[in-house]
């Protein structure tokens, strides 16, 4: 695999993971109730620990992209 392969690899899976989360906090806005009722049934957890537990998801899989999707393309771009 060459430097420009890994750097168009590298883009696509960004611009992927950054719809996914995009997606994921646009579906966690919209149906708050719904998906709070059924992860509240599945696991038991009071409404305000999922609220937190939603936050810190989102939260975690944007740094996950950043340091494995985002900050190894920009390396590549600047080389």
């Amino acid at each position: 695999m060459t430097i420009e392969q890994l750097t168009v690899f590298l883009a696509w899976c960004t611009a992927i993971n950054v719809a996914l989360l995009l997606l994921a906090t646009i579906a966690l806005i919209l149906m708050r109730d719904l998906t709070s009722r059924v992860h509240g049934a599945l696991f038991g957890l009071p409404h305000l620990v999922l609220a937190e537990q939603y936050f810190q998801y989102l939260a975690q899989y944007k740094i996950l992209i950043i340091v494995f999707n985002l900050a190894p393309y920009v390396a590549l771009r600047l080389m």
